[in-house]
């Protein structure tokens, strides 16, 4: 399982972004990076990541570091999976 490669196709469509995040690498920027990543967009990410890899984040796991790069965010997600 690439988790990089769904986290970044989770990430264009939830923020219809059109392929961009394709050309995302980790230390690309997201939270006040892309005007598309507000806190609804941050809502429906983290749905979409938990229906994808079948597990709940709660609420004291996710902070404004855990959205700063795909990095991070793919560094979050492999923790959980793991």
């Amino acid at each position: 399982m690439d988790i990089k490669k769904e986290v970044l196709a989770i990430i264009d469509e939830v923020l219809s972004l059109g392929g961009r995040a394709n050309g995302f690498d980790l230390d690309t920027p997201l939270l006040g990076a892309l005007p598309e990543l507000d806190s609804m967009a941050v809502v429906g990410l983290i749905n979409m990541i938990e229906e994808h890899f079948g597990f709940v984040m709660e609420d004291d796991e996710i902070d404004g570091q855990t959205f700063s790069t795909v990095g991070s965010l793919v560094d979050a997600v492999e923790l959980k999976v793991s």
